[in-house]
């Protein structure tokens, strides 16, 4: 199945609805999504979370109710 690169609001919905948040990897720059208990990962904000993406050109991927970040 192929993936499609979804806006920001519709992975917002999509991540919200599976109880999920914006993280970032401690240590890195890297971002991903996080159900808060994973002590790799620091909770940040909706609003870091989309700098983030656009400062490393990075786009979130969704097919089937799976979401992926990848380079846009």
């Amino acid at each position: 199945m192929a993936m499609d690169k979804i806006d920001f609001a519709k992975a917002q919905m999509i991540a919200k609805a599976k109880g999920l948040q914006p993280g970032r990897v401690k240590g890195t720059e890297g971002v991903q999504f996080t159900k808060g208990d994973n002590e790799r990962l620091t909770v940040i904000s909706w609003e870091e979370f989309e700098e983030a993406l656009e400062q490393r050109k990075l786009g979130i991927y969704e097919s089937g109710g799976w979401m992926k970040i990848m380079k846009a």
